[in-house]
């Protein structure tokens, strides 16, 4: 399978937020966000270092220049505050069944703008640019069963559960959305 490749991502507004290209300037909101060990308790059991968040970040601009899709930086339309990321990924994830071929989506919001409803709207954004760009059929998720919360703005944006398995040895509950027909 063949992607485009694109210099950077295209900014996406919604009523409350904007998607776009994560830069070096989002660093340290990046780093605040994955540091946080409620934010990485069900994304790998703990805070992540600077190291790997400096490599997170060139990896979501990778995707774009590689793939033609990545991940975006959401930010508060009003006050331009980072409130985390979304997008889609290929991961090269060595998981059972496999996904290969499948885009993979994610997203991650600050704890300071939890239940605000930011995660579903950024998701849908990134799912109406997904159904426009993509060619893929089918895009999957993987979250772990206790995170209530993501498997919610999964299912409010149309993925449903596939499959219970395990990822690093940690239960893994992987969604899927079939794109609409063209």
């Amino acid at each position: 399978m063949s992607f485009p490749s694109v210099a950077a991502a295209p900014i996406l507004e919604t009523e409350r937020l904007v998607l776009r290209t994560h830069g070096v300037a989002d660093f340290a909101g990046s780093l605040a966000l994955w540091s946080d060990p409620e934010v990485t308790r069900f994304i790998g059991g703990r805070p992540f270092t600077q190291e790997e968040i400096w490599s997170r970040l060139v990896r979501y601009v990778g995707h774009w220049a590689l793939l033609g899709f990545g991940y975006w930086a959401v930010e508060e339309k009003g006050t331009g505050r980072f409130l985390g990321e979304v997008g889609f990924a290929d991961f090269r994830r060595v998981i059972e069944p496999s996904f290969d071929g499948m885009p993979e989506i994610g997203w991650v919001i600050a704890p300071y703008a939890h239940g605000k409803g930011y995660a579903t709207e950024a998701v849908r954004a990134a799912i109406v640019w997904g159904d426009a760009h993509l060619e893929a059929a089918r895009t999957v998720c993987i979250i772990a069963p206790e995170n209530r919360a993501s498997i919610r703005v999964a299912e409010k944006c149309g993925y449903r559960e596939f499959v219970r398995t395990t990822y690093k040895d940690n239960p893994t509950i992987v969604f899927v959305r079939d794109q609409p027909s063209r």
